[in-house]
């Protein structure tokens, strides 16, 4: 059996559209309620729910609560929290498993739902074609007796913000730090901001004032030109830009300048293999990731492990092979001596760190090498078409890599969290990658009509 309602990031899509409605939602709940609850023992079967700040949580959060209590788990609701939060409080408060509600750097309209195991991981596509399975089969009910109940935590969020703070050193502050972060309007609008400034800095905040229908609108990690100004006109010493889930993120230097998750990988992977603390020598990243970097960690005789695009594809090479740090391009930055997932917040704390203990300009640490020109282009396409099956579209893309050879390369891949064929192309001759990826889209264009 293949995933259907399943992406690259859990269930996503238009809120109050299929799969993303109430009642997909409350047999998701009652699916995985079945799937994680232990038989024998006592009867404390648990769930966290967290959510960003869509106004549709409130929706999902409801119908999720009644699925789960309805196969007699008990749910223990967070409210809005960043992703990371629902992977670090999973294991703390001896869950059987997590959910977060949110479509992460999609606008306000869409909205997801993202299941985490016992252990704070993102589930394995096993797993989530056996929940499929049940959400077909339709889910055991438990007895009358044995219904879950439902209780607000309202420190969950403190709770993780004590385990952030606590990746820095003792006695470590940002004191002379004027740091501009934009929250994106989600769920870390109102975390974010306290923990830097109870760390020392000067805190300039932005996309803090959630309504339900602004989430990453204008601002995040996806549309960082608001903060790039602000840092400017405030003069700040850099800016960190989170998404609606806050578990990616961008850095912008004292200039003005962004750098992506590529960068930030290059530069704490060679800190930590300066420090001995780069498990095997090794970054673990996605095809997505520039070959710049590549060459870079080459240089340093560190190596680079890709995967499918996915921080979840990323953290399951991490667990496999025992290496430690990981990532994309788009800036889900995993550290799994810290957490369990791409966090944005931890991330950007890090690079703060790093700052104060070098005493270097964000500019200076945030561009570590030359990036090898990359294109990108997305081409949407109707539910029921498969473009990339395309002869044509097929015909194309070998003509590219031929045209390419060893100077580049081209990533066309259907995007696993909405209907987007993405085309990539990367090589030192700029001119003749534009055209391949224009040449490309166009094929794609076409079957997809």
């Amino acid at each position: 059996m293949s995933r259907k309602l399943f992406g690259t990031d859990g269930v996503r899509g238009r809120a109050n559209r299929y799969p993303m409605t109430a009642e997909m939602a409350m047999r998701l709940g009652a699916a995985a309620g079945r799937y994680f609850r232990r038989e024998g023992g006592s009867s404390a079967h648990r769930v966290v729910i967290g959510k960003d700040t869509r106004l549709s949580g409130y929706m999902f959060e409801t119908a999720l609560t009644a699925g789960f209590t309805s196969t007699g788990m008990n749910v223990l609701l967070l409210g809005p929290v960043p992703t990371p939060a629902v992977g670090v409080l999973t294991p703390s408060m001896r869950a059987d498993v997590g959910v977060m509600i949110s479509a992460s750097h999609n606008p306000h309209e869409d909205n997801g739902i993202k299941f985490f195991g016992p252990d704070g991981f993102k589930l394995s596509d096993e797993a989530e074609i056996e929940i499929e399975r049940i959400v077909q089969k339709g889910a055991e009910p438990a007895r009358a007796s044995k219904i879950g109940r439902a209780r607000r935590i309202d420190d969950g969020m403190y709770r993780y913000a004590e385990r952030i703070k606590n990746t820095l050193p003792n006695g470590r502050t940002l004191e002379g730090l004027r740091v501009v972060v934009d929250c994106a309007n989600g769920a870390a609008h109102k975390i974010a901001p306290e923990v830097l400034w109870e760390l020392g800095a000067e805190v300039i905040p932005m996309g803090n004032a959630p309504d339900g229908l602004n989430i990453n609108l204008n601002c995040g990690s996806t549309r960082p030109e608001a903060a790039q100004q602000l840092v400017r006109e405030r003069r700040a010493d850099v800016g960190i830009c989170l998404d609606g889930d806050a578990d990616r993120v961008m850095i912008i230097d004292e200039t003005g300048e962004v750098a992506d998750g590529d960068q930030i990988m290059a530069l704490f992977a060679a800190r930590r293999a300066e420090a001995g603390r780069l498990n095997q020598g090794t970054l673990v990243s996605t095809v997505m990731s520039n070959l710049g970097l590549e060459r870079y960690l080459a240089a340093r005789k560190l190596k680079l492990l890709r995967t499918k695009v996915g921080d979840r594809y990323v953290v399951e090479a991490m667990r496999q092979g025992g290496y430690n740090l990981g990532g994309e391009q788009s800036g889900h930055i995993v550290m799994t001596d810290h957490t369990t997932t791409g966090d944005g917040l931890l991330a950007g704390l890090q690079f703060l760190a790093a700052m104060v203990e070098t005493g270097q300009r964000a500019s200076e640490l945030a561009h570590q090498f030359d990036a090898v020109p990359q294109m990108m282009k997305n081409v949407r396409y109707a539910v029921g078409k498969a473009p990339l099956e395309d002869e044509a579209v097929q015909a194309e893309i070998a003509a590219a890599e031929k045209r390419l050879g060893k100077s580049g390369r081209v990533l066309i891949r259907a995007s696993g969290t909405e209907p987007l064929i993405r085309v990539m192309a990367e090589a030192e001759d700029e001119t003749l990658m534009e055209q391949v990826v224009d040449d490309i889209v166009g094929k794609v264009e076409a079957a997809a009509r």
